[in-house]
């Protein structure tokens, strides 16, 4: 099984399938990873076989790194549309998250003002409210919402502790519409069990959450890299343009990446 993790705590830029030219952050360890999901498809591994023996960067560490590189890309004119914090697991589980936050902030002002800051996030922390409230201040909030069927959600995301998707639900109603929603479709079987999140039985329960969230924009894909299971497959391009039309019925932008 081969992995993904990323340098910490700047890495790229890299061409992102979504958001553009994208400056990475790593808010954990560079050696392993660090998540509250452990996702049958996720790039970074198994949280098992990705356990770290670096401890996680600083905010200063952060800061200062994130600023050499920003001043280096802006003097030698090179493009930015996005800072993005992502990397080896979750981001918010970074002790000073919301401190870091507000430091990328004032550096993009200064250096790249015109691009955006996003977070790709889980959203198992997003209940909290230092948490929330930095989530608030970034450009691109983007929380996952793979399904509401609590059997999909063991089988595939494997939350580590106590997850419960309705409180999740209600959690991203109270960010009154400043969030995005991400979700992954994917097909397959795991532990002798099959599923495919595209299917009616899953559509339906997730388009009424999205209704009730009404995020700014939702981003439906499936799997790009080699997967730490197996026996998993993409949905369809075909399938993906039918749900993204169906959100857009709904009122909410949509866009696909296959």
């Amino acid at each position: 099984m081969s992995t993904i993790l990323f340098p910490a705590p700047i890495f790229g830029p890299v061409h992102s399938r979504r958001l553009g030219v994208s400056l990475g952050v790593n808010l954990l360890p560079a050696d392993g990873k660090l998540c509250t999901f452990d996702c049958i498809y996720c790039e970074c591994g198994f949280n098992a076989a990705g356990r770290t023996r670096s401890p996680i960067p600083t905010r200063q560490m952060v800061t200062d790194a994130l600023a050499e590189t920003l001043r280096e890309m802006h003097s030698a004119g090179k493009p930015l549309d996005v800072i993005t914090f992502a990397g080896n697991g979750e981001p918010t589980l970074h002790p000073d998250f919301a401190a870091v936050i507000d430091d990328t902030l004032a550096l993009r002002d200064r250096y790249f003002p015109l691009a955006k800051v996003s977070v790709l996030s889980n959203a198992t922390f997003s209940h909290r409210p230092a948490v929330r409230e930095a989530l608030m201040r970034v450009d691109n909030n983007i929380l996952k919402l793979d399904t509401v069927d609590a059997e999909f959600i063991r089988l595939v995301d494997r939350p580590v502790g106590a997850y419960d998707v309705e409180q999740l639900i209600e959690t991203l109603c109270t960010f009154n519409g400043k969030v995005q929603i991400q979700t992954i479709f994917l097909t397959g079987e795991f532990e002798g069990k099959t599923f495919d999140n595209s299917t009616e039985r899953y559509l339906l329960p997730w388009l009424d959450a999205l209704r009730r969230i009404q995020p700014e924009q939702v981003y439906v894909y499936t799997i790009d890299r080699e997967t730490p299971a197996k026996h998993l497959c993409k949905t369809p391009p075909a399938t993906l343009d039918a749900i993204a039309e169906r959100v857009r019925a709904l009122g909410m932008p949509c866009s696909v990446s296959y």
